[in-house]
Formats: C-alpha cells, sequence, structure tokens
C-alpha cells in the first residue's frame, strides 16, 4: 500500500474496508510486512470511522436541542 491512501467516500464504505482488511489479517496468509501495511490501513479506517460517528452525533445533539421534549433512545438494530 502507498503512503497516500485514498479515504472511502462514506462511513459504510470505510466500515466495509476495515471488515475485509481483518479478515485478510484473520486468515494468516499475510506476510509480516503486509500484516503491518493492512493494520496502518486499519488504523487509519478506524479513525475516520471515529469521526464519522463523532459528527453524527453532534448533529443528533444540535436536533435535540432544537427540539428540547425530544427524548433520545438506544437505537435497536434488529433488522
Amino acid at each position: 500500500m502507498s503512503k497516500k491512501q485514498i479515504q472511502p467516500a462514506s462511513f459504510e464504505e470505510s466500515l466495509d474496508e476495515l471488515e475485509a482488511l481483518v479478515e485478510r489479517m484473520e486468515s494468516g496468509e499475510l506476510s509480516l510486512e503486509e500484516s503491518l501495511s493492512a493494520f496502518e490501513r486499519g488504523i487509519a479506517l478506524t479513525r475516520s470511522c471515529q469521526k464519522a460517528l463523532q459528527a453524527a452525533e453532534q448533529r443528533v445533539e444540535i436536533l435535540t436541542a432544537k427540539n428540547p421534549d425530544a427524548s433520545t433512545e438506544p437505537f435497536d438494530d434488529d433488522a
């Protein structure tokens, strides 16, 4: 992998790429150098996902602040 890596366009793409990297690393078929590169990329993707989640959380906070009667509930993802 090159030093300058292109960030995926969306949270979903970042997450998909991260999951694929984890699968490749767990397979045990990567060399040490490939594993290190995959790990570095994974860290960058994780940070990107964390930033996206923090931004989404801030947007929710702003939206609920405009309606003080709105209550938040935990998201139940049974789908």
